[in-house]
């Protein structure tokens, strides 16, 4: 596995004082950098049966709709309230600056189906959380959770207890 910190920007005191923003802008704007991200993930879910893709607003939709595309299966956006034009199930999480609400479609996919959960931060838990409560609404299986970024010393695993998350990289 390739080490990818080098391609994160540090981002003090953003969006609010105290918080360390983990900027991924140069990562996907370096393609190669991006491609090797991709490819780390293609690898891991590779023998894998991925029915669907979801992705958390804003930046899971970067690396959900890519991986979407490589595994030729759809994809589904997790949005912030009022962003999806169609019935929706929601969940309101924490946090480490605020709190948030999410949606999802109701027909966002079929019961059942193996979804794989994709956003680009897994910091106190709480927005992986509150997807994965979203797509256990809809009767899908979660197979896994892949993130870019894991913040260890929050803790946020223990939020989504009993999901298998893959990260690339832990700080």
């Amino acid at each position: 596995m390739h080490d990818f910190s080098s391609f994160i920007r540090e981002v003090p005191d953003f969006p609010k004082p105290g918080i360390l923003f983990k900027d991924i802008t140069p990562l996907i704007g370096n393609a190669n950098a991006f491609q090797r991200v991709l490819d780390e993930f293609a690898l891991r879910y590779k023998s894998e049966t991925i029915d669907v893709v979801a992705g958390t607003e804003a930046r899971g939709f970067v690396f959900g709709t890519a991986l979407a595309y490589r595994f030729g299966v759809g994809f589904v956006p997790i949005r912030k309230k009022g962003k999806l034009p169609y019935d929706t199930h929601e969940a309101t999480y924490n946090l480490e600056y605020g709190s948030d609400t999410l949606e999802i479609h109701r027909d966002a996919f079929p019961k059942h189906s193996r979804v794989l959960l994709c956003d680009d931060l897994l910091a106190t838990g709480g927005t992986l959380s509150a997807s994965v409560d979203l797509i256990e609404k809809l009767g899908g299986n979660i197979m896994s959770i892949a993130v870019l970024i894991e913040l260890t010393e929050l803790n946020g695993r223990e939020k989504i207890p009993n999901h298998d998350v893959f990260s690339l990289i832990k700080y």
